[in-house]
């Protein structure tokens, strides 16, 4: 029984070796590509901030936020979540090439609001910067007072 145990741990042992010598062997041939040497993808917004200005109230207001992949690698976004259900965000879930562009789609319902509103969406990616916060404002004013 102990040298049948011996034996399936050498061969284990030996296997794992092969197969790290044919992983390098890959890696020098260019076969295998991994996200730490492919570099890291970066987001970059072309704005931060949206101000819709004076809306009635009742009224569905919509903006796109633009952003560009400027890392090395390809850029994931992995969600994108509003602080407030009256804010829905809508987004490509398609891996962003580097040096390629995407939007976010960010509308924002007043019914049931008034005043000054700031609604946040934030954005979870694979980027160096993984949550970046996006921030819409907009006065809501009441139908009935303009």
């Amino acid at each position: 029984m102990m040298k049948v145990i011996k034996i399936m741990v050498i061969s284990f042992f030996l296997l794992n070796v092969l197969a790290c010598n044919q992983a390098k062997n890959n890696r020098e041939n260019g076969e295998i590509i991994t996200e730490a040497e492919s570099g890291k993808a970066e987001i970059s917004f072309n704005e931060y901030e949206h101000d819709f200005g004076k809306v009635k109230e009742g009224e569905k207001v919509a903006c796109i936020f633009s952003f560009s992949n400027t890392g090395e690698g390809s850029l994931v976004i992995e969600s994108v979540s509003a602080s407030c259900g009256c804010t829905v965000p809508k987004y490509d879930k398609k891996p962003v090439s580097p040096g390629k562009n995407g939007t976010i789609e960010v509308v924002f319902n007043t019914a049931g609001r008034s005043g000054i509103q700031t609604k946040t969406v934030n954005v979870r990616s694979n980027a160096v910067t993984p949550v970046v916060i996006l921030k819409v404002t907009a006065e809501v004013l009441n139908v009935n007072n303009n």
